[in-house]
């Protein structure tokens, strides 16, 4: 038997909140109040050829700026952004029926924030991140041998980050809040960014 669908109250114009970021954080706070791993999102973006390409992800922050990620450089997803600096992101919360999408510019976060944060993740994670050739074909074998070599060169000294790992902002054009109601009459209200601020416009389900 599928999960009855979660009744959302209605959700109108005078619900939201007139800036998106506030709006997100809203929502984003309730999300974490039940939802495992609310922070995974769907991140597409698309190659020098203009095929589309998506993947999971993890937001690692947000604020008026955007919205940011972390990668190596050198993935698919690296790649993909260099040669075309723009993305777009799904975050779905099952457990709210609730989703937001984000579409926007993308560019590199500065050095000094790249590090901190590399710095905040655990030992085992900065090692990985160090060998991995992201999205590159590898052996087994061959990430293994390179992990224990660099955990045995490093001793117990602090892993750096490597050049090639980084962060990414996304900086939106687009934030859609879609909630989910019963009969498929879900709410759906997107903010479009204007020279003189947002737009809010209630789209149809």
């Amino acid at each position: 038997m599928s999960p009855r669908r979660r009744e959302n109250p209605p959700l109108d114009r005078e619900h939201l909140r007139d800036d998106p970021f506030q709006q997100f954080d809203k929502w984003m706070g309730e999300a974490r109040a039940i939802v495992p791993l609310a922070e995974a999102m769907t991140l597409a973006t698309v190659d020098a050829d203009g095929a589309p390409n998506a993947r999971m992800v993890l937001l690692k922050g947000h604020g008026p700026d955007g919205f940011r990620f972390f990668s190596n450089y050198a993935s698919a997803k690296g790649e993909e952004l260099l040669a075309s600096p723009r993305a777009a992101v799904v975050i779905y919360w099952r457990e709210l029926d609730r989703q937001v999408r984000i579409r926007g510019e993308v560019e590199r976060l500065p050095a000094d924030q790249s590090d901190a944060y590399f710095a905040s993740r655990p030992r085992d994670s900065r090692l990985a991140a160090a060998i991995s050739p992201q999205s590159r074909p590898v052996e087994r074998d061959e990430l293994d041998r390179r992990y224990r070599e660099l955990a045995e060169e490093l001793g117990d000294a602090s892993v750096p980050r490597p050049a090639h790992w980084g962060g990414y902002l996304l900086r939106p054009d687009v934030i859609e809040f879609w909630q989910g109601r019963e009969s498929r009459m879900h709410d759906r209200f997107v903010y479009s960014r204007q020279p003189e601020g947002w737009r809010v416009q209630r789209l149809a389900p």
